[in-house]
């Protein structure tokens, strides 16, 4: 990937948004596709089964210590949970996984901790990565009321820190869905300015913490826009 970097990094608007089900089904389209799709999760707190399921997903056989260099047992910020383990998130030990990886195959998807504001030291955030990790950003945001304020205000602080917004994926878009779901996308993407890449319906089968993923590449087929150009300069 050298001298043309690919890939994506994938956050989103609050934590428990879908961003492990937003990378994964990336990787599975991009691998169906035919390309080799490197997965990160640099940091991981109170569980590692988003690495897990990003892993399976690309059907890579890079370690987890590689995919998720940065690793601490309270379900809480990375800052915070390393601190109660007397540690510090190791910033260097992520860049050098990262470049590991993409040395490797030829398109990463990264997948952030949070949103963009959720800190990784006292002075900075998964926002200021941006020069750590290079890549084109794309926002996973809820499709219900209250999702325009969070994803614009996402949107403003990723580019305020130099980040490309590649677009933006709304996840778990339910039956019982009103006119705020139906309005929103158009909303949002004219606030911004950001592609909306698609609209993801809830998917009951698919559970992160168990390692199911049933579902989760036809929805994408179905609903999702991933642009061949992400792929196709090879």
């Amino acid at each position: 990937m050298n001298g043309d970097m690919r890939g994506l990094f994938v956050t989103g608007t609050d934590t428990g948004v879908g961003k492990t089900v937003a990378a994964a089904g990336f990787a599975m389209t991009l691998r169906a596709r035919g390309a080799d799709v490197g997965v990160m999760k640099p940091f991981a707190s109170g569980g590692r089964e988003d690495a897990l399921f990003l892993k399976e997903a690309a059907g890579v056989d890079d370690s987890l210590d590689e995919i998720n260099p940065c690793y601490f047992e309270a379900p809480l910020a990375p800052s915070e949970a390393a601190k109660r383990e007397g540690k510090t998130v190791d910033l260097r030990r992520a860049a050098e996984m990262f470049w590991r990886l993409s040395e490797r195959h030829e398109f990463m998807i990264v997948e952030g901790a949070g949103g963009l504001a959720v800190p990784v030291s006292d002075v900075l955030t998964i926002g200021d990565l941006q020069q750590l990790f290079p890549l084109p950003l794309c926002v996973v945001a809820r499709p219900s009321l209250g999702t325009i304020n969070h994803t614009a205000l996402t949107v403003e602080y990723a580019r305020s820190r130099g980040w490309e917004v590649e677009g933006i994926l709304f996840n778990g878009l339910t039956e019982e869905a009103g006119v705020a779901e139906e309005t929103n996308p158009a909303a949002v993407e004219a606030l911004t300015g950001a592609r909306i890449l698609g609209i993801l319906p809830a998917l009951p089968s698919v559970n992160v913490e168990e390692g199911r993923a049933e579902g989760i590449a036809e929805a994408f087929q179905e609903h999702i826009d991933t642009p061949s150009y992400w792929i196709d300069r090879r």
